[in-house]
């Protein structure tokens, strides 16, 4: 998508409230990746792109700017936390893997536009599975006045098909078994070590004869369909492309990995480790996977963390030269979250009046409850631990619990949530510091 760095800070502005900085920061970091291609091959070569550190407390938008970005941009993401890679060390699951999980997300991605292009055909060849279930084919030889009849039958039953009049029918149906997904840690070697250990004994795709309704055998059968129809490989050869030129690695909790200037333990071997692991990674190298070798040259590291404790500069400066543009997302204050609840396209607020409104209950919220509700979060969080945007949920959750809980008894009537019942249901609550703790 060929977007100018202002139409993506439009698009962001949205669905994410504030943060301009930080907006700005990774529309250029995105554009600067389509200017790149635009250039002569060994230009683009010598560029690589300028990795961000978000710092920030939870629930500002850190993780949410990166991710509502990708998917609009339609690009491979993976959002990985720094510290389960310290847990255990240099044993078990490396940093590598984060690197494995972006070429899955990829080969997803391509695999469903390939998909998507491909509907017809694949549509087409689930009908014929299925008609063949409903209508026995001809026998060899038959007169060209049967054939002409079993057509027009044919014709018939995919018409009723398509219209879902046989949704509800039953039909056996045999699907080809997919072998067991490999642990994702497990190294590229050992993972092919052990497919082909499945294809000598014959465990791998096994055809399965299953009765299901119609409408379920098709979504079964699409997948089969999907095999048999996409050239796999290609896939695969794109889907490593993608994620090399346009993936992006989103690392939260780098602070967690970073040892403070005043900690006795200065040389945590599992932090600092986990450092350097990450180093080589992020400066570029070549990683193996299932699907094949990928580079990592050209791959933008998005780096998030509170630093509460710590401060960029306590990450090894090896690693902090790789991170060269920094951002400092501010803190929500009380009209922020007002905004967050009213102006984007799919607000919380309009989330739970969806939601009960499936169950013919109208919610109405007046504006001094919203304002009431934007107070309360905000009291809550300079109280207790500073959550950011998510103590919206657990405050709108609290206050509309007992009419979720009895939306039945609500149906057909519309109920106007004014400022009275924002302090009748949380005022109590916030004013007791421990009942607020393990409430809110």
């Amino acid at each position: 998508m060929n977007l100018t760095p202002k139409e993506i800070v439009k698009y962001l502005d949205e669905h994410i409230i504030g943060q301009k900085d930080a907006k700005k920061i990774i529309a250029i970091a995105l554009r600067n990746r389509h200017r790149r291609m635009q250039l002569p091959k060994e230009l683009q070569e010598e560029i690589i792109p300028k990795n961000i550190l978000m710092i920030g407390s939870t629930g500002v938008g850190k993780t949410e700017i990166a991710r509502r970005l990708a998917k609009m941009m339609s690009l491979p993401f993976v959002k990985v936390e720094a510290s389960k890679y310290t847990e255990v060390g240099f044993v078990g699951r490396d940093v590598e893997s984060m690197v494995r999980d972006l070429v899955n997300a990829s080969l997803n991605l391509v695999k469903n536009e390939y998909r998507e292009k491909n509907r017809k055909n694949i549509d087409f060849f689930v009908e014929d599975k299925i008609i063949e279930r409903l209508l026995p084919p001809l026998p060899k030889g038959a007169s060209s006045e049967k054939q002409r009849d079993y057509e027009i039958s044919s014709n018939k039953m995919r018409q009723r098909l398509r219209d879902g009049d046989l949704d509800d029918l039953k039909i056996e149906v045999e699907i080809r078994q997919t072998t067991q997904e490999s642990p994702e840690n497990l190294p590229p070697e050992v993972v092919k070590v052990q497919e082909n250990f499945i294809k000598i004994l014959g465990m791998g795709n096994k055809p399965v004869k299953k009765e299901l309704k119609i409408k379920d055998a098709k979504d079964a059968l699409r997948v089969e369909a999907s095999e048999a129809l996409l050239d796999m490989e290609l896939i695969k050869s794109e889907a490593l492309k993608k994620a090399e030129e346009s993936g992006i690695i989103f690392i939260d909790e780098i602070d967690k990995i970073a040892v403070s200037s005043g900690s006795q333990n200065r040389q945590d071997p599992s932090k600092e480790g986990v450092q350097r692991d990450l180093l080589p990674i992020v400066e570029g190298s070549t990683v193996s996977t299932k699907y094949g070798v990928i580079k990592t040259d050209h791959i933008l590291f998005i780096a998030a963390g509170a630093f509460h404790l710590t401060k960029p500069s306590d990450l090894i400066p090896e690693l902090q030269g790789r991170f060269p543009l920094r951002v400092e997302l501010e803190s929500l204050n009380e009209e922020v979250l007002y905004q967050i609840l009213t102006k984007p396209k799919h607000s919380l607020l309009r989330q739970y009046e969806a939601l009960l409104k499936t169950e013919g209950v109208e919610l109405v919220f007046e504006d001094e409850a919203i304002k009431a509700l934007a107070h309360t979060a905000q009291i809550a969080n300079e109280k207790m631990e500073d959550i950011g945007a998510r103590r919206l949920h657990t405050i709108i959750e609290k206050t509309l619990e007992d009419i979720s809980f009895n939306a039945k008894d609500y149906e057909g009537t519309t109920l106007h949530i004014d400022k009275k019942i924002i302090h009748e249901k949380l005022d109590s609550i916030i004013e007791d510091e421990d009942s607020a703790r393990y409430i809110l």
